[in-house]
């Protein structure tokens, strides 16, 4: 049995093997900006029209996208917080601005990665934009006023989001090329174990992952 589940696990050498040639081939052709690196994975044995779609989130321990873009919908006190930090947002009256308009709201979700709300606010989303951002996977996160703003935006840059759509393919943002390799190594590590937690089979649902930078090849760990 131990055997079986070895076969399964996630190889250490593999992985640490294909961050190092990932990170090579990057410093070999200087780009003009910092490259992702993402991980993509195939399934195997999932009915998207039967079986259950998972969905889940989990918080990584570095940031894999720095520069992620992310808009405060605020009430006034966080829009001044938001302000301070130079962090983009929108009040109440920008949002009904927008008139429940789907492709204005369609528009708006593809502006930014995540979204964050005051608790008014939220309360408000489904009144004054529709469905829109919730189909586009981007309801905003709460944050209450006993967080720190810009504690909840790192939170926020640093947690990755799996969901099974219609295909049994996907691909979530692991890490970047000014990270170390064991930073790297960390994150893929875990955004990997994670993800089997969610499948039904774990590991016998995994058909293959590969690590790919933006520009780079891509490098099988599994």
């Amino acid at each position: 049995m131990s055997l079986i589940l070895c076969l399964y696990k996630l190889q250490s050498d593999a992985l640490r093997e294909a961050i190092t040639v990932i990170k090579n081939d990057s410093s070999e052709k200087k780009r003009k900006f910092t490259e992702t690196i993402e991980l993509q994975i195939g399934l195997k044995n999932y009915d998207p029209q039967k079986d259950k779609r998972f969905s889940g989130s989990v918080k990584l321990p570095h940031i894999p996208r720095p520069k992620m873009k992310i808009c405060m919908l605020g009430d006034a006190q966080h829009v001044g917080e938001a302000e301070k930090i130079g962090l983009e947002y929108m009040d109440v009256e920008g949002l009904k601005k927008l008139n429940k308009n789907k492709k204005l709201v369609k528009k708006l979700a593809k502006k930014y990665h995540a979204f964050l709300a005051s608790e008014a606010v939220i309360k408000q989303i489904p009144r004054l934009l529709g469905p829109g951002l919730n189909k586009a996977g981007k309801f905003p996160t709460l944050v209450s006023h006993q967080e720190s703003l810009e504690s909840k935006v790192n939170e926020t840059k640093a947690t990755i989001k799996f969901q099974l759509k219609k295909v049994l393919c996907m691909g979530v943002a692991v890490g970047n090329m000014d990270m170390e390799e064991k930073q790297i190594f960390q994150n893929v590590q875990m955004s990997v174990n994670f993800l089997v937690s969610l499948l039904k089979k774990n590991w016998q649902n995994v058909r293959c992952l590969y690590l790919k930078s933006t520009m780079g090849k891509t490098q099988r760990i599994f």
